[in-house]
């Protein structure tokens, strides 16, 4: 009798203990994880789902086909890093001046006293984390890279850091986990110099011999795996990443990471490198798409994402994951070296029926793949709502049950759930310190002095020394000027786009490739 009254109790403790654990948990799952899987380069048809028929990226339209797919989603700038200043401050990047494409030896862009959304994630109680390609700076500007470096991603909110400091064809060629160089050697200390090569260092324009991929422009300083750069760097010789390795790094160090933190609430930035230059896929990839590399490190990212997503679902962790799934620009294809990306494009389309692409004011310069897929939460959709990565901030902040908003990055999370089809009015979008206007289906470009045409690259970049007025529902190609036709909706959007941006309708920008 005593036994089984103990045994009783033991039971009932127990199921106490299962029930509050189980309690706990529920308390947990709460807060649901976020992934921000972001992709450098990838333009608006370059993706399956949104029409793209000479290749296909399956992993990305699973999510597209199970989540919301968006028409009209923007990146906030033709380029790389002011994109990734406004997704992760929810501030136009137009508004600081030093957001534009950044050396590898750049000062950190994004103060350590701004609000991130790294750190509006911690402050709600989440472990944050980012894996890729970082390119907003680090330091002071006088790093050494032999030592603690910092500020950096670390000191703006993220608790884990695995990263390359600015972009796969620049200097310094290695990784960085949480303010150090991975594999750094005292004894071969690494020096960066974005003025100077250093005595008796090869470099791509005098050493063509050690190239395994031509350098078309821009790209002909020190040579790292046989691929000439930006910049010029000397020592870390064991630091230095091989190219033909680099997602699969990166898509490890995501699912550790994953696997590290899936019993609490965690946000990852999975940063892509692909499909940016150097176009450097696995050897498992070379030759999958018949476009030559570019098209090659496409289906490589797609199965990287992939792999994620399972990852994610084998933890048991996807119906409680939202994944958002852009791109911090829209598409080149010659940008600084010779690897058949121009000549075996074939009847691929990168920007789709857009015009432009990376670097342009024009469409293609900034509407991207845009999706949102949270497994039982959100039903499959098209949505032409308008969406910006801006927006990311306030949206996932009241998502959290977080009060913090910015006034340039709207709360639209009903619409990135697919409840609304209610998007933005206006959106001011970038390209090398130019700006235009996109308000309901009208686009403003001002004047803008410059070339019209980035012949490097062989892209229209929007400028032009009069207004241009384009009607994309009518005219998605942005073909027919309207400023003339339609001088009363010309003045309306002056005065909206001068309302937001200021009063300067005519910028000289100049252009900086890459």
């Amino acid at each position: 009798m005593k036994f089984l009254t103990i045994s009783l109790l033991i039971s009932t403790l127990t199921i106490l203990n299962s029930c509050n654990a189980s309690q706990n948990q529920g308390e947990d799952s709460a807060l649901p994880n976020v992934v921000i899987i972001y992709a450098d380069d990838l333009g608006y048809g370059d993706v399956s789902a949104y029409g793209a028929t000479e290749i296909t990226t399956p992993n990305i339209d699973r999510l597209a086909k199970g989540g919301v797919r968006f028409t009209n989603g923007y990146s906030s700038s033709a380029t790389c890093s002011p994109s990734r200043y406004a997704l992760l401050t929810g501030g136009y990047p137009w508004r600081n001046e030093k957001a534009r494409i950044l050396d590898g030896t750049a000062p950190l862009l994004i103060s350590t006293e701004q609000m991130t959304l790294p750190k509006m994630f911690k402050e709600q109680g989440y472990h944050t984390g980012i894996v890729g390609k970082w390119h907003l700076g680090l330091g002071d500007g006088h790093v050494d890279w032999n030592e603690q470096i910092a500020p950096g991603p670390n000191e703006v909110g993220f608790d884990y850091a695995y990263i390359m400091a600015a972009t796969q064809d620049r200097v310094p060629t290695v990784y960085i986990e949480n303010g150090r160089v991975v594999r750094s050697d005292p004894n071969d200390p690494i020096e960066v110099s974005y003025r100077e090569n250093f005595p008796g260092e090869p470099t791509g324009k005098d050493n063509p011999e050690m190239l395994k991929m031509r350098w078309h422009h821009g790209h002909f300083n020190t040579v790292v795996n046989g691929i000439s750069r930006i910049g010029y760097m000397k020592g870390g010789a064991e630091a230095r990443w091989v190219d033909e390795n680099m997602a699969d790094t990166f898509l490890v160090r995501a699912q550790d990471y994953i696997l590290a933190h899936k019993e609490e609430p965690f946000f990852l930035y999975y940063a892509l490198q692909q499909p940016h230059v150097p176009r450097t896929p696995h050897p498992r990839f070379v030759g999958k798409t018949g476009m030559g590399p570019r098209g090659d490190v496409i289906v490589e990212a797609d199965w990287c994402i992939g792999e994620l997503i399972t990852t994610l679902e084998e933890q048991g962790l996807l119906e409680n994951t939202l994944i958002i799934l852009s791109s911090d620009n829209g598409p080149v294809l010659n940008d600084g070296y010779y690897d058949d990306a121009d000549t075996k494009v074939g009847n691929h389309t990168p920007a789709g029926p857009l015009r432009g692409g990376k670097y342009s004011l024009f469409e293609a310069g900034t509407r991207v793949p845009f999706i949102t897929y949270w497994k039982g939460q959100i039903d499959p959709a098209v949505s032409d709502a308008i969406v910006s990565q801006v927006d990311l901030f306030s949206s996932l902040s009241s998502l959290v049950d977080s009060e913090l908003r910015n006034s340039d990055s709207e709360d639209l999370m009903k619409v990135l759930m697919g409840e609304s089809d209610q998007g933005r009015e206006e959106l001011i979008m970038e390209a090398t310190g130019r700006t235009a206007m996109r308000k309901g289906e009208w686009v403003l470009i001002p004047p803008h002095n410059g070339r019209p045409l980035a012949v490097e690259v062989n892209i229209e970049l929007g400028n032009a020394p009069v207004y241009q007025l384009y009607n994309l529902k009518e005219d998605i190609g942005e073909q027919q000027n309207l400023a003339e036709i339609h001088p009363e909706k010309l003045q309306e959007m002056i005065a909206t786009y001068e309302e937001i941006r200021g009063s300067t309708a005519s910028v000289s920008g100049k252009l900086e490739l890459k």
